[in-house]
């Protein structure tokens, strides 16, 4: 039977867990709404419809989220906790739902200030709480990529980096989207785009050089997204280096892009090693869970 029922629920997707007591997955969906495609904003309702025949109403049943559902576009806002934070911290703040007939929980995003100024994240401190890492230097990639720095099982540095949603942007809305079709990953392409990140001239250099790769380096067009996706995960890797200093790094993610970080990594001479983001989101919604006394 299971103890609890897990949800982690972003902006554009959501997975669900059916968890044991001892934090073995029974069942997982991962093909949820995220956030924003839920019609009229009726969580209750997708909820229902995602994991509703997981939740045994007459037994309390509990449901815990993690991910942008806390936020003020979700269910119910749930605070940011300052760093330093451990998992202990989440599970003693966790923000309640109202529902009359189901126990639902929401863990808190987190907040710090980097040297560039404030940062936060939502669901990936959950997933740094699942991946296992007590102490290292940790990237999450996608639409907003997060570095953490672990100490002690703490989260005490982070920073955001907007490389999924601007390569999104550049790619079907500029002139360099122009230039490219849709086609598969190209290795070679995006180790191209890795050593160009490298040379001197800045990001917004390197990001014209898509276009001139193009017109006077032979660069296809089916290779052009992987070449800009080369550009902008090299800058990417470039900055959190000069910030972190990192020896080795653990890359928490989805396959492939997870892989395509560790070959980057690798590239700038840092050594690397990955984590199934869809494992550490179930493991650190278990974590959090047990804790809080959550389990059934």
């Amino acid at each position: 039977m299971a103890s609890f029922v897990g949800i982690d629920w972003g902006t554009s997707n959501c997975r669900a867990y059916r968890i044991d007591g001892h934090g073995v997955v029974l069942e997982r969906r991962t093909d949820g709404p995220g956030i924003l495609a839920v019609r009229n904003s009726d969580f209750s309702a997708a909820l229902t419809k995602i994991a509703g025949d997981w939740i045994d109403v007459g037994s309390g049943t509990a449901t815990l989220m993690s991910g942008m559902i806390g936020s003020a576009q979700g269910w119910v806002e749930a605070p940011y906790l300052p760093i330093p934070a451990a998992a202990a911290d989440f599970a003693g703040r966790l923000a309640p739902v109202p529902d009359p007939h189901r126990r639902i929980f929401i863990v808190p995003g987190l907040h710090g200030v980097g040297p560039a100024g404030p940062d936060v994240m939502r669901g990936e401190e959950t997933q740094i709480f699942g991946s296992g890492i007590e102490d290292g230097v940790v990237c999450l990639p996608g639409t907003h990529s997060k570095w953490a720095v672990i100490a002690g099982g703490k989260v005490v540095r982070f920073a955001t980096f907007m490389t999924g949603e601007v390569f999104a942007v550049m790619r079907r809305h500029s002139i360099l989207g122009r230039l490219m079709n849709e086609a598969p990953h190209d290795a070679a392409a995006f180790a191209r785009g890795l050593v160009r990140a490298q040379a001197p001239g800045g990001l917004l250099h390197h990001l014209f050089t898509v276009r001139t790769a193009g017109l006077l380096e032979g660069l296809g067009r089916d290779a052009a997204p992987s070449f800009l996706s080369g550009v902008l995960i090299g800058e990417e890797i470039a900055a959190a280096k000069a910030q972190f200093a990192p020896a080795s790094v653990t890359v928490i993610g989805s396959m492939p892009l997870a892989q395509h970080y560790a070959i980057a990594l690798n590239v700038a001479g840092i050594a690397a090693a990955t984590v199934a983001g869809d494992e550490a989101a179930a493991g650190g919604l278990y974590r959090i869970a047990r804790q809080a006394g959550l389990l059934g």
